[in-house]
């Protein structure tokens, strides 16, 4: 058989292939701290279970309307209003069955030979993966270790040509931690302003995991090129959802119709308990989403302190999601052969920075949604593997 030219564009997320060797390493005996795979260790909390659960009893086991339940998309236009201060129109909301979804719907929209669309470098695979898939160009946004891992809005407008179509950004950002300040938005928003015919995704799927004073900018806020964004965000990491698998975009006026179309021609709709428990995650008591971040800023500063007492290590302070990226070029080693090497030999999971693109060479991404017993026992098996007798032990 003779698979479509496009396949071979499509790319994976390593993350996933990194803990299906974990895994198989758990089965056969080994002890494994999964510092890898970028989900929550919470459970979802028991209001948004038994929201579904009573979903299902009350019979919602049917198809929904394509764009998701009215309910459900009224309390994200709610949730907007609080936690970013825009106004948007519920019908400009388009449930989907998980954040990378909205991406690839994106893509598929604006991309095609011919076409250059930018993404973040080290940013989130599928960003390139379904960027070539669509048939257009990727161009890379280099992010840069003494930025904070934030993007420049100068290199980002140098990048801009006729050609390029749409642009995707994220922040707080996977795989860095880093949290572009207002400033640099300001500064990006006011040139985009001389590039009218381009649209910009904004991935804001971390923008309520933000630690000290790093507010999450949304690009939603800026007035002069709203009618250009696309916002993708969900429930995965807030509220410990990854396993529904449930998101959303919201999008510029007259696209939601786009966005629909796919997914009538795709998924159909998002399963319907599914939504209800969304729309309760949104309405509810939002008390456990706090006592998760702060979980979560404690194992920061946690990771932060342990990464850079380890031999060849340094690490920037990550300031958003639940991600630590370290610079490892002190050991001497590759980012994929000390990948392999802590999991192999020490038993600690994490994944290569060149997984996350070129610009990851000498680095790892380390996930800190991990009890802190793990993080600081996972940094010890490092630092026993590193330490024995510097550089010469691993060579």
């Amino acid at each position: 058989m003779k698979l479509a030219e496009r396949m071979a564009r499509l790319g994976t997320e390593t993350a996933f292939e990194v803990l299906a060797r974990a895994k198989a390493l758990e089965a056969a005996g080994k002890s494994i701290i999964n510092l890898g795979i970028g989900q929550p260790d919470f459970r979802t909390p028991d209001n948004i279970v038994e929201a579904a659960i009573k979903a299902l009893r009350d019979g919602h086991h049917g198809y929904t309307p394509a764009n998701g339940i009215l309910p459900l998309r009224e309390a994200v236009a709610a949730d907007i209003r609080r936690h970013r201060g825009v106004e948007i129109n519920p019908d400009d909301v388009v449930v989907v069955p998980g954040g990378k979804v909205t991406m690839f719907f994106a893509a598929l929209m604006f991309g095609e030979p011919g076409v250059e669309i930018l993404y973040p470098d080290p940013g989130f695979p599928i960003y390139r993966s379904v960027i070539e898939f669509a048939g257009a160009t990727p161009v890379p946004i280099p992010l840069y270790e003494k930025n904070g891992f934030s993007f420049n809005a100068e290199e980002v407008l140098a990048r801009l040509t006729p050609r390029t179509r749409l642009i995707m950004l994220n922040s707080p950002a996977n795989p860095t931690g880093g949290v572009a300040p207002k400033a640099e938005f300001d500064r990006l928003v006011a040139g985009l302003e001389k590039h009218p015919q381009v649209a910009i995704m904004s991935d804001e799927i971390y923008g309520r995991l933000t630690y000290g004073n790093n507010p999450h900018v949304s690009l939603l806020s800026y007035p002069s090129i709203r009618d250009r964004v696309i916002l993708l965000d969900g429930w995965s990491k807030t509220y410990a959802m990854t396993g529904w698998r449930i998101g959303y975009g919201v999008w510029p006026k007259g696209m939601a119709g786009h966005a629909t179309r796919l997914a009538v021609n795709s998924n159909s709709c998002v399963n319907a308990p599914t939504q209800f428990a969304a729309a309760e995650a949104l309405n509810g008591p939002q008390d456990s989403v706090e006592r998760m971040r702060q979980a979560f800023d404690h194992r920061r500063r946690v990771i932060l302190r342990e990464l850079n007492q380890i031999p060849g290590f340094r690490c920037v302070e990550p300031v958003g999601a639940f991600y630590a990226m370290p610079n490892i070029e002190g050991t001497g080693l590759s980012s994929r052969e000390l990948q392999t090497r802590l999991l192999e030999e020490a038993g600690v999971a994490v994944i290569s920075g060149t997984s996350f693109g070129a610009m990851g060479e000498g680095y790892l991404r380390f996930s800190y949604a991990a009890s802190t017993e793990e993080i600081l026992e996972a940094c010890q098996r490092i630092r026993r593997l590193l330490g024995l007798a510097g550089k010469a032990a691993i060579a």
